[in-house]
Formats: C-alpha cells, structure tokens, sequence
C-alpha cells in the first residue's frame, strides 16, 4: 500500500479508512524525523495534516514524491501552496462544510458581547443578583451595522444569520462580489461606518495585521471586533491596548496570533469574550470535515482527482 503521512490527530473513523488503503505514519510518533525522512520520506505520496500544523518545510523537503496533500479545514495558511504548486503536489481542504458552523460562532460571540453574556452569568453565579440588584443594561444587537472583512462563503452565511436583527450589511475584500450587500473599497472607512466588525479573511502574509491599530481606532469606543477567521489578521497588540484604554468597547475572539498561548493581559479584559479555536466545534461538522478530508485522499488515489482543491491548484 502507498505511505501517507499524517500530521496533527485524526478520529478512529478517519483513521480507519486512511488505513484501509494506506500504510499511515503518525508524525506524533515518529522520534528523530531527519533519519525518518532519510529512511522513508521517499515513499510517502500523501499527507495528511490541518490547517494550524500544515507542512512545514523540513517535511515538504523531505518528501521528494509527495503527489497530495489533504487539508482538515478550510483555512491552509501553514501549507507553502506555491511549492506545492511548483512541485505539482495537489493541495485539498474542507470548505462548504464548516460554514454554517462558523457563522453560528460569529453571532454567538457577538451576542454575547452586546449581552454582556460572561458578566451577566457572573453577576448570577457570585450572588451579585441576590446581593446588588439586577445587573446593569446591555445594548441590542437589532439594528447595527456589521462590517464583515471577507465575503467568501462563510461570510455570506454570517450575513444571512444576521438577517432576523435587521442589520445594515458592509463588506470588504479585494474586489466587488454579486451579492446583496453594500461593497467598501476601503476597510478602514467601513471600521468606520460599523458598529460590529467580523473578520473571516484567509490568514497569512497578505493579510496579517490587516486589522491595525487604525482601523481599530476607526470602529472605536462603542465598536465589537470579531474574530473567526485567524488571529495573524488582527494586530493583537494594538487590540489588547485599545480595548484596555477605551479605545475599543468590546471584542468576540476565536482565534488569536500565537495560539494556544494567549496573552494574559487579554485574558485578564472583562470586555472580551474567548473561546478556544472553536468555530466549527461540533460533532456534525467536525464529522464532514473528516469524511471530506479521507474523501479527496481516496479519490486522489483511485483516479487522480480530488473533490475541493484549494483555489491554487484549481
């Protein structure tokens, strides 16, 4: 059977099935991985790996016969595609499946930042409620103008989530899409403009720290930043600064720069709300995302294709 290397964990259904067809080497358990590539790396024809692990170059360079590599999850920022392309190596990730999931993520962090959702179970929890009185007012989401940076199919989905709370949509990305909202050329003119920013932009170098210091000073002291895309798009210092001054009102973050490491000066912030890489967490879609994730690697080697190639290799 070929050799597939996988990277990063995998379930016992995808691991099942992965060795159904091929010999899979766990990198978890491979000790000196020089001597390893040495030995082995030339009969490795696949990989398997995630979008925070991806390949790094000591493997890329290790694997002189490597023909695919199969991504969980939709963003693949930590695969140096432009060598994959160059090499010929097929790159796959998991998109469509995790949308609807993700959304969901990105209207929870923002109703639990405009409902003050942490305090609020605080308040309950310390007998605050018993003690003080009822807990101060929070805002209504109803109403606002979101900004979403990236209008790709999950943020589309985050717009049609948004649709019961009457929002007034704005988006930034490169270039003008055909869909129903309002295009802003200029992303800090539409911080601006937003009550709420939601970042779902791919990561890497083209748009690391897209979200600056200006552009967070734009959306300003009543502003919600949210962050379901990658944390390298927002500039976490100049964030965690605005948010500690009053520069910034409130931010729903689900990912961060150098995670899991998440500085304690934003865990310390009681106007943020954090959750642990999780957008698309759930069974159902974590389930997808597997079966996608084997799928492309079968059909890759019963005919050559694959099911959802990264733009790059499309």
């Amino acid at each position: 059977m070929p050799d597939l290397l996988l990277i990063g964990g995998a379930t016992d259904e995808m691991l099942g099935r992965m060795s159904a067809e091929f010999t899979v080497h766990a990198l978890s358990e491979i000790g000196d991985l020089d001597a390893w590539l040495s030995a082995n790396g030339a009969s490795v024809t696949h990989v398997a790996t995630n979008g925070h692990d991806g390949v790094s170059p000591q493997i890329m360079a290790g694997l002189p016969n490597l023909k695919m590599v199969s991504c969980y999850g939709v963003g693949y920022d930590a695969i140096d595609t432009a060598e994959c392309v160059r090499r010929g190596i097929v790159v796959t990730h998991t998109p469509n499946v995790l949308n609807e999931e993700v959304a969901s993520t990105a209207v929870l962090l923002t109703l639990a930042c405009y409902r003050e959702l942490l305090r609020d179970d605080a308040w309950v929890r310390s007998g605050e409620w018993e003690a003080k009185g009822n807990a101060p007012l929070t805002r209504s989401v109803d109403n606002r103008t979101i900004g979403i940076l990236g209008m790709g199919r999950i943020g589309q989905a985050i717009a049609e989530k948004f649709a019961p709370w009457s929002p007034t949509i704005l988006y930034h990305t490169r270039s003008e899409k055909d869909v129903p909202y309002q295009y802003v050329d200029n992303l800090r003119d539409m911080a601006e403009r937003s009550d709420i920013l939601i970042c779902i932009t791919p990561g890497g170098d083209a748009t690391r720290h897209l979200v600056n210091a200006d552009v967070i000073a734009a959306l300003g002291p009543n502003g919600t930043l949210i962050n379901v895309s990658r944390g390298s798009v927002v500039d976490e210092t100049a964030m965690i600064s605005a948010l500690q001054n009053g520069g910034l009102g409130w931010a729903g973050l689900d990912v961060f720069e150098a995670e899991p490491h998440v500085p304690e000066a934003l865990r310390a912030l009681k106007n943020v709300v954090l959750l642990p890489h999780v957008g698309s967490g759930t069974v159902e879609t974590r389930a997808a995302m597997g079966a996608l994730t084997v799928d492309n690697l079968l059909q890759h080697l019963s005919d050559g294709s694959v099911i959802s190639p990264v733009p790059e290799c499309q």
